[in-house]
């Protein structure tokens, strides 16, 4: 199933201690690229995050971000980290002995220091399972946005597959008309010169002519191509970086076909080809 690496979710939930919500953002990107921006008291759990995120996607720029509202609860609640109180004092000493003038922080300074002050009447286990759980959820939700998006551009692709598709189609049947009525026109012209050449050379150039109009092999690679594109299109897992190199494969046999036109009808003919292949091309940047 195609999908998308544009999308955006939010997931918000309410709890005793306070609301918490998540929003994630995602790009497109060539690799998966995920940033957070998290609370402190969450930031150790940045690596698990980043885990699930890789599980569940292949690519893209993702930006998480996790608000905290606590509610207030009383000051008997709250209580100080002895353990990194006193790593924090350490600190100060140490940069001391190297510094002059280092003045001792404030207490008010002190219990705002990242993981000084906790509150006991929050349980912080409680609190994690309830950020990662909702985590989960809001990536599930990206996910199925990102599965509906993708559902829009296949059918925006498989749109101008079958237009190309009517392109060849039409290049195909007028082959044969083409290279006749060249063919026709040369010897028109030899007639009206009044030129008596050879008939080997005539033959000769006439062969020519009609190696030049040939256009049959990039028609043919034309049509593989696009049903090539088409069974991608169903294919489980990423499948852009794969479109992508069909795109180049199309638009290749596109110009081989402008550079061989010998009437205006193939020139047009190659110049709309080019015109929707571009159109996928800029979709399929988008395609995970």
């Amino acid at each position: 199933m195609t999908a998308s690496m544009t999308a955006f979710s939010r997931q918000e939930a309410v709890y005793d201690w306070g609301t918490i919500s998540w929003e994630i953002r995602s790009v497109n990107q060539r690799y998966l690229e995920p940033h957070f921006r998290l609370p402190e008291q969450f930031r150790e759990l940045e690596f698990s995050f980043r885990d699930v995120l890789r599980k569940k996607l292949n690519r893209g720029k993702v930006e998480c971000q996790l608000r905290l509202h606590a509610v207030d609860t009383a000051a008997t609640g709250l209580k100080i980290n002895a353990e990194n109180a006193q790593a924090l004092a350490n600190a100060v000493s140490e940069l001391g002995t190297w510094f002059d003038g280092i003045k001792t922080p404030s207490p008010l300074q002190i219990l705002q220091w990242p993981g000084i002050l906790s509150d006991d009447s929050v349980d912080a286990d409680e609190m994690k399972k309830a950020v990662i759980a909702l985590f989960n959820k809001a990536v599930d939700e990206m996910i199925q946005v990102r599965q509906r998006e993708g559902e829009q551009l296949d059918a925006i692709i498989i749109e101008r597959l079958d237009a190309i598709d009517a392109i060849v189609a039409e290049v195909k049947e007028k082959l044969p008309t083409i290279i006749a009525a060249q063919k026709q026109n040369l010897l028109d012209k030899l007639e009206a010169a009044k030129v008596e050449l050879d008939p080997m050379r005539v033959e000769a150039e006439i062969v020519m002519l009609a190696q030049k109009a040939d256009v049959a092999e990039e028609v043919d690679r034309l049509a593989t191509h696009t049903k090539e594109v088409r069974r991608q299109l169903q294919q489980k897992g990423p499948i852009g970086r794969r479109l992508d190199f069909l795109m180049q494969e199309l638009n290749r046999e596109a110009n081989t076909l402008s550079s061989k036109s010998i009437v205006v009808e193939t020139t047009q003919s190659a110049v709309e080809l080019k015109v929707l292949i571009e159109q996928m091309r800029e979709q399929i940047q988008n395609i995970e």
